[in-house]
């Protein structure tokens, strides 16, 4: 569960970085106050990429073990 709400995130993220860029060039185009939000936003971004992979390998990982097991088995009869 924890990984679909970071998979989400990677797209909702970039959205709402792209929403308050435009927010900041209509309200105060002299002074990047997004700056800080692309800050937050872009570390928080990496974290759930991070994440994401993490549950990629970890289900690739037990998907190449149970395929081996049934590998082994199937070799055995």
């Amino acid at each position: 569960m924890e990984t679909l709400r970071a998979a989400r995130f990677l797209v909702k993220g970039p959205l709402i970085l792209a929403l308050l860029f435009v927010i900041n060039l209509m309200t105060s185009p002299g002074h990047w106050w997004v700056q800080w939000a692309a800050l937050g936003i872009g570390i928080a971004w990496v974290l759930s990429l991070f994440r994401v992979i993490r549950g990629v390998l970890l289900a690739g990982g037990l998907a190449a073990i149970g395929a081996y097991i049934l590998r082994k088995q199937a070799g055995s009869r």
